[in-house]
């Protein structure tokens, strides 16, 4: 059955795949989103050593957040859906403020616990997102979280004379301004 509103969907998703750059990025975030994402981007190329794996890094979690904007702006999700975003949101806040509390109070870093909220935040977004996004998309969803939940690379992000500490406070600082402003 032909229908109209789907197959809007679908070519805006894949329009909006396609034009996932760090340009479309910033004309669909806020400022201070973008700032994080480009502090986000500077230390996992410190990290990796590779530049377009950093770049394919920040360049899947766009795709996914824009798809996963489009869907919940044209009211695909249903009731249960809505209450998993509803949980995301809530396990998002709760690791964005794990994450700041361990930069700003020292000695209190413990990468299992902040690996593990970033690991429920991905079985979220999978369980969110399952019936609307293909297999290439949940893909793009375990390569982006399991190198932020990463233990090795949240040990390099958070260690305090580490080349990536000048990145942690930046995305610290912002993480804080969203928080502040209760956008996370």
């Amino acid at each position: 059955m032909f229908c109209s509103k789907s197959l809007a969907l679908k070519a805006q998703k894949k329009v909006l795949s396609k034009m996932a750059t760090k340009a479309m990025a910033n004309m669909l975030i806020d400022d201070k989103s973008s700032e994080i994402l480009d502090e986000l981007y500077k230390a996992t190329k410190e990290y990796t050593r590779n530049k377009k794996e950093a770049h394919k890094i920040m360049q899947d979690l766009i795709k996914v957040a824009i798809k996963v904007g489009i869907l919940y702006r044209n009211n695909q999700f249903s009731q249960e859906e809505l209450e998993i975003v509803d949980k995301f949101r809530k396990k998002l806040n709760q690791t964005s403020m794990t994450a700041v509390s361990f930069y700003e109070v020292e000695y209190t870093f413990d990468k299992n616990i902040l690996s593990g909220l970033l690991n429920e935040c991905k079985d979220l977004m999978h369980e969110l997102v399952k019936r609307h996004l293909t297999p290439k998309s949940h893909g793009r969803i375990n390569h982006v979280f399991n190198h932020f939940a990463d233990m090795d690379f949240l040990t390099a992000l958070y260690s305090r004379d580490g080349k990536c500490r000048p990145y942690l406070k930046r995305i610290c600082d912002g993480v804080n301004k969203l928080l502040d402003e209760r956008i996370i």
